[in-house]
């Protein structure tokens, strides 16, 4: 897995203050994507323990709320192990911290893959340029859905994030 970036202090990507990893890797290709140089996926750096150790540091903060995988795409068939494992690890040493994942696939692409179960909430589906609204709350175009993950699993349908 390769990475761009560790956001600190994040507002913007999910409920509460965050920290955000930047994945490298994207093959959506959203017209007027926010992060066209995520889209490498030998973009970057590679992840390794000094970054993992930075993001284990900001989530021992008490104030950060938890972390947001973004990018590029988390789910890119080159980063879907790695952030799996992160995201269970996170989940195991910090049960009450928030974790989200954004990504251009949809919900019913990917329910059955098994980091699902580690994910609080999940913004799926591509950006779409041509419905672009900045007044929507946690997404750029409105096809994209703000999954509450673990409720839609209970329900077995898709539950909004509120």
């Amino acid at each position: 897995m390769r990475y761009h970036n560790i956001t600190k202090d994040d507002m913007l990507n999910g409920d509460g203050l965050r920290v955000v990893l930047w994945t490298a890797g994207c093959s959506h290709g959203c017209k007027g994507c926010q992060n066209p140089i995520t889209w490498d996926p030998d973009g970057g750096l590679p992840f390794d323990e000094e970054a993992r150790r930075e993001i284990f540091e900001e989530l021992g903060k008490t104030y950060v709320d938890g972390i947001t995988f973004s990018g590029g795409d988390p789910l890119h068939e080159r980063n879907v192990d790695g952030v799996t494992a992160l995201a269970e690890e996170i989940r195991r040493k910090y049960p009450d911290k928030t974790i989200w994942l954004y990504t251009g696939y949809l919900w019913e692409e990917i329910s059955g893959l098994r980091i699902v179960r580690s994910l609080d909430v999940l913004v799926d589906g591509p950006f779409d340029l041509e419905t672009r609204d900045v007044t929507l709350k946690w997404k750029g175009s409105p096809n994209q859905r703000v999954i509450d993950v673990p409720r839609t699993l209970k329900k077995g349908s898709v539950v909004l994030y509120a």
